[in-house]
């Protein structure tokens, strides 16, 4: 019985997802520059002519990649200008950040896939965005603590080094957990967020 046009599109999916997957992996592991075409599709199991039939060239592949990641920073943003308990929001994000991390390597490897995009030389309009939202999501993030302070629910400082320190202590999880596969632990949210959140909330 032939497959349906649904059928068709589910099979595509999977193997984006299976593409998807295989690429962060590497990109984080090896660096972009260094990943090969057939190294992904090897990983991902699939013939390198079908990794062709999804995307031209490794740069698409990444770009794309690079989108999603700035439509993250995007919601997370936008999260952080609700009117909702600063306190929450932190908390909130911090415990879904850990639970991904505890859970799988991926999360960890779209971080440095990010991370690696901040620096790269003649950007795309893709890398461009993803930095636009990074910066974006970072002045939101100094917005939310600021207001965080003034309720009496975050400690006092200076706004921009808490958020520069909270990210960056993320950023040094993500990179051990690629480094120490399961020896790594994942810190509790309390660890994390006890430099900002005052001890009486």
């Amino acid at each position: 019985m032939p497959r349906t046009e649904e059928q068709y599109e589910a099979m595509r999916a999977a193997t984006r997802d299976k593409i998807h997957s295989a690429a962060i992996k590497l990109f984080a592991k090896k660096g972009f520059a260094a990943t090969g075409v057939k190294d992904i599709a090897d990983s991902a199991g699939i013939s390198v002519g079908l990794l062709y039939r999804h995307y031209k060239t490794k740069e698409d592949l990444f770009n794309e990649l690079v989108s999603y990641a700035a439509e993250g920073l995007k919601r997370i943003a936008k999260k952080f200008q609700s009117n909702e308990s600063p306190s929450e929001l932190i908390q909130q994000f911090t415990l879904e950040i850990l639970s991904d991390l505890d859970k799988e390597d991926e999360i960890a490897g779209f971080y440095m896939l990010m991370n690696q995009s901040s620096t790269m030389e003649n950007p795309s309009p893709q890398i461009k965005n993803l930095n636009k939202q990074s910066e974006a999501m970072f002045s939101r993030t100094t917005q939310l603590i600021e207001k965080g302070q003034k309720l009496g629910q975050f400690k006092q400082g200076n706004a921009s080094e808490m958020v520069l320190y909270y990210f960056a202590s993320i950023q040094g999880m993500m990179t051990m957990k690629l480094a120490m596969s399961d020896r790594y632990i994942t810190p509790s949210p309390q660890i994390v967020t006890a430099f900002l959140i005052r001890e009486n909330l």
